[in-house]
C-alpha cells in the first residue's frame, strides 16, 4: 500500500495534466478534427509540457534549485512555475487556438492562471498541492465538457473523482502536504476552469 500510494504522485502528476486535459479533449468533443491535425496537436503538446519542463528540472536540479521532481520546497518553486507558465503561454500562442478549439484554449488559459495563482502563493511562501491544481483542474473541465456539447462522461468523470481522492490520500501519505494545502490546490485548479467556462460554455 505503501508503494502504491507514493507511486500515485508519480503516475498522476501535475506535468501530466495539460497533455490529460488534451487528451480527453480531442476523444471526446463531437468535432470532426482530421487524425494528422490531432497526432500533430498531441505531439507538439507532449514536447512542450511534457519533455521540455523535464529536461528544465534536470537542468535545475544540477544547478541546485530544485531538489524533487515534486517541488515540495516552497522556495524552489518560483523559477519552476515560472518557466512552466512560459511554455503554456507558448502552446496558448502558437498550438491551441482560441477559433479552432475553444474550449480546449480556455482550459489551458485556466491552467496558465492556477499556475500564476500558485506563484503569488510562493511570493507569501505560501504552498498549494500542485498534484491536486492539475486533478481538480481537468475535473472541472471534463464537466464542463460534458455539459457543454451535451456528452454522457459519467465513467471519465467519476473515475477523475478517484484519482482526485487517490492524489489526496498520497499526498498527505508522504507528508507532502497539509489538509489546508491540499484545499488551496483544489481551489486554484477549481475556480479558474469555472470562471473561464463562462465564456465558452
Amino acid at each position: 500500500m505503501n508503494f502504491f500510494l507514493k507511486s500515485i504522485s508519480y503516475i498522476i502528476h501535475p506535468l501530466l495534466m495539460p497533455l490529460l486535459g488534451a487528451l480527453i479533449y480531442f476523444f471526446f468533443a463531437p468535432r470532426f478534427i482530421p487524425n494528422e491535425i490531432v497526432l500533430t496537436k498531441v505531439a507538439a503538446l507532449i514536447i512542450i509540457t511534457v519533455i521540455i519542463p523535464i529536461i528544465l528540472y534536470f537542468l535545475l536540479k544540477n544547478l541546485g534549485l530544485v531538489s524533487s521532481i515534486h517541488i515540495e520546497n516552497v522556495k524552489q518553486r518560483k523559477i519552476p512555475l515560472l518557466l512552466q507558465s512560459g511554455l503554456l503561454i507558448v502552446v496558448i500562442k502558437m498550438i491551441i487556438d482560441v477559433y479552432h478549439y475553444p474550449a480546449l484554449y480556455f482550459f489551458f488559459l485556466g491552467v496558465l492562471f492556477s499556475l500564476l495563482s500558485a506563484i503569488f502563493m510562493v511570493l507569501f511562501n505560501i504552498k498549494a498541492s500542485l498534484h491536486m491544481t492539475g486533478i481538480s483542474g481537468i475535473t472541472v473541465f471534463a464537466i464542463t465538457l460534458s455539459i457543454h456539447f451535451g456528452l454522457n462522461l459519467t465513467l471519465p468523470i467519476a473515475i477523475l473523482f478517484v484519482m482526485n481522492g487517490l492524489v489526496a490520500t498520497s499526498r498527505l501519505h508522504c507528508k507532502a502536504h497539509t489538509f489546508k494545502e491540499l484545499v488551496l490546490g483544489c481551489t486554484i485548479g477549481i475556480l479558474p476552469q469555472i470562471i473561464l467556462a463562462n465564456l465558452w460554455l
